[in-house]
């Protein structure tokens, strides 16, 4: 009976320890500076993110351990505490923050990789592109974000269609179909949103773009073989706004944007876009066929935000674009190969609907969820042959967030829904199912490594398991910081490839099975800030097997690589910053490869050499003046009766915006230097290719010099 009872009281003690143990430890962070209590401070720790209340106090709930607390708020420092927490504590922490004395340096937090840490703080690389970014590039293209991602290192966006000007982002020389476009996480623009989508999201209401690079299947399933380009909205602010932008180019388009945000009392805002867009069509080289396709387009996306100091938040949005593309020969002209004239045209419609909402779980743990529906109606015209679609995309995710000391995790399930319905070419009918669940957790193992791990599991209804794992880390000493990553991932193929989104369907011969594309890749970068410079110097690596390409030569044909594509290169990126001049510069080396047996050719129309510098002189009162100059090197051509290889070019720009009060006046020059793809051989072919086109393949600008202007006003 002794033994019985001491036996017991152990046990009952082992509980009562286990249970102490998982109690949480209630933070109370006190923010001041010396002006008194400051509100709305940013305050992050173990994963969770709340802002400080009128009496700049934030409360959180942390598991045991050691925490690093992060405040930050514009206009201040950030300041950072440690703090070791006892299971069922309850502590004070008091953190004085600092106005900024010169500078204001905006603290950056990356969500795409669903930590919510800072962009420094992150094992996996990811480049962002703040709104002053996306504002100089609104103003050379205010109707997509097409110019906006080409200026970014290691992106390039091709040219696919010629005929209409349809456009992919090629990520360090992945295929475009590889690349994920997410809007605040979601699908909007569905799961192949194609090249027409990058033409219609006008970069008005966007906050933050923010790029990885490389396989990440393991955060975004099958569409992220390449990396992902996420779109974060533009939040609404404490008070009215209303942002007009009109604009008007020397080759005839003409745009018009309203950005209006209101808060709605004190918790949340409401923002809308409403943009129209037109071009006619323009025969720069008076050959009969429209070098830039005409376009008439409208869009209109609400956007609701909210959210309370204790972490809980909701955020939705809708949108419906409406766009008529027309291409081929301008009126009265004919082919000359044909002596008849043709008519290229693509009708999109789109709706979609969004919903992010997130709460906190016991005091512990952050809950997400997403849910995005997306329809695309097209009806696309190629001479005398009609082809017409819908296309669906459904998506649902919930995740969890939390940490345990060192760790911060996450783990989730998600499910997508991918069906495409062609009217007059229903052979190539598709419907595909995608569950999966991931895990992720990053650990900071010391001051100066943090590790991350992260891995996908997905089932797909067309192609079964694929498992995608992802291990980067990250390491800071001396005032360097090192990056390494690397991932496996899978891309599930469909018809619908940039070959045959120029070209079409119909002619279209696919001769058995497509098997799934795997790939993998690596990626180290070493970065270091000196005083006013900054840079970074990234070596890459990537493979895919079996990757599916598309015959043009003697026949239009869908088929697996009976081999791999390889990818090798680098890049640098500098920058150096002194108020109120900024200069910026990247340059690209890419050595992209088919392999197929003994044979080995370079991808097409992927340059082994870029170059890009740009300078920009700003002040927030007066306005801006920038310069521009871009290098483009060699690309292998093919289907080409003209050449194999492209010639090189070099594209200069100017940019001004003069501010007074309330509105601006801007300028803007692209391509001064008159560059033509059509000045070194003509754009249309001498017959029509096996695909059914009439012109070669766009390696340079069609539309040569280009010159746009307009007036910026705000209204509170």
């Amino acid at each position: 009976m002794r033994l019985t009872a001491v036996l017991f009281s152990f046990l009952i003690l082992t509980v009562a320890g286990a249970a102490a143990q998982d109690r949480p430890a209630a933070v109370q962070v006190e923010v001041r500076s010396a002006d008194g209590p400051v509100a709305g401070a940013t305050v992050r720790a173990g994963g969770f993110e709340v802002r400080t209340t009128a009496a700049g106090i934030a409360r959180l709930t942390l598991s045991a351990g050691r925490h690093t607390i992060l405040v930050t708020h514009t206009g201040f420092l950030d300041a950072s505490h440690e703090v070791d927490l006892v299971a069922g504590q309850s502590v004070v922490v008091p953190v004085d923050l600092i106005r900024a004395p010169t500078v204001e340096e905006e603290v950056v937090v990356v969500t795409s990789t669903r930590t919510g840490r800072r962009i420094e703080d992150q094992p996996m690389r990811v480049e962002v592109l703040g709104r002053e970014e996306i504002e100089e590039k609104m103003l050379m293209t205010p109707g997509d974000i097409v110019m906006m991602l080409n200026e970014m290192g290691g992106l390039r966006v091709q040219a696919t269609s010629p005929s209409l000007g349809v456009a992919s982002v090629r990520i360090q020389g992945m295929r475009g179909r590889y690349t994920r476009l997410l809007s605040d996480g979601l699908p909007l623009y569905g799961e192949q949103p194609g090249g027409i989508g990058l033409l219609q999201i006008p970069p008005m209401d966007l906050g933050q773009v923010e790029v990885i690079k490389g396989v990440a299947s393991a955060l975004y399933g099958a569409g992220a073989m390449g990396g992902v380009v996420n779109l974060l909205s533009r939040r609404p602010g404490d008070e009215v706004q209303r942002e007009i932008l009109l604009n008007v180019s020397g080759r005839g388009a003409a745009d018009g944007v309203l950005w209006w945000s209101a808060p709605v009392g004190d918790r949340a805002g409401v923002t809308l876009l409403a943009s129209g867009h037109r071009q006619g069509r323009v025969d720069v080289d008076d050959d009969g066929w429209a070098d830039m396709a005409g376009y008439r387009r409208g869009v209109v996306r609400p956007r609701f935000f909210w959210g309370d100091d204790a972490g809980r938040s909701v955020f939705a949005t809708v949108g419906i674009t409406r766009e008529e593309r027309t291409g081929g020969t301008v009126p009265g002209r004919v082919l000359p190969g044909a002596g008849t004239p043709y008519r290229e045209a693509l009708g999109t419609t789109r709706a979609d609907a969004g919903v992010v909402a997130q709460t906190v779980l016991d005091g512990r743990f952050v809950t997400t969820a997403r849910a995005a529906v997306t329809g695309q109606w097209h009806d696309h015209t190629f001479g005398d042959v009609r082809e017409r679609d819908r296309h669906t995309t459904l998506f649902g995710e919930v995740a969890v967030r939390g940490s345990s000391g060192a760790h911060t995790w996450v783990a989730g399930a998600a499910i997508e829904r991918d069906a495409y319905r062609p009217t007059d070419v229903p052979r190539f009918a598709y419907a595909l199912t995608t569950p999966g669940v991931f895990v992720q957790d990053d650990v900071d193992i010391r001051p100066w490594l943090t590790v991350s791990a992260s891995g996908r599991l997905d089932w797909h209804s067309e192609y079964g398991f694929f498992a995608s794992p992802r291990l980067s880390a990250l390491v800071r000493h001396g005032g360097w910081t090192s990056r390494v990553s690397a991932g496996a991932g899978f891309f599930a193929p469909t018809p619908l490839t940039e070959e045959t989104e120029a070209a079409g369907l119909s002619r279209l011969v696919v001769d058995g099975p497509i098997e799934a594309e795997r790939g993998r890749g690596l990626s180290i970068d070493v970065g270091r800030t000196v005083g006013p410079l900054s840079w970074t110097t990234t070596l890459f690596t990537s493979r895919v097997d079996d990757p599916v390409i598309v015959e043009r030569d003697e026949e239009y044909r869908l088929r697996n690589l009976d081999g791999r594509t390889t990818n090798v290169g680098g890049e640098l990126l500098a920058t150096w910053r002194r108020e109120p001049f900024a200069v910026t510069g990247t340059y690209t080396y890419v050595r992209a490869r088919e392999r197929e047996g003994a044979a080995v050719r370079d991808v097409a129309l992927t340059p082994r050499h870029s170059v890009g510098v740009v300078a920009m002189a700003e002040s927030e009162d007066r306005g801006r003046l920038g310069l521009e100059i871009y290098v483009t090197g060699r690309q292998r051509l093919e289907a080409d009766p003209y050449r194999t290889t492209s010639e090189p070019y070099v594209i200069v720009g100017l940019l001004a915006e003069r501010r007074f009060g309330r509105f601006s006046l801007f300028v803007n020059g692209e391509n001064l230097t008159g560059v033509r793809q059509s000045s070194w051989d003509p754009l249309l072919r001498p017959s029509r290719a096996v695909d059914g086109r009439w012109t070669v393949d766009a390696w340079a600008p069609l539309e040569g010099r280009v010159v746009n202007g307009g007036i910026r006003i705000w209204i509170k």
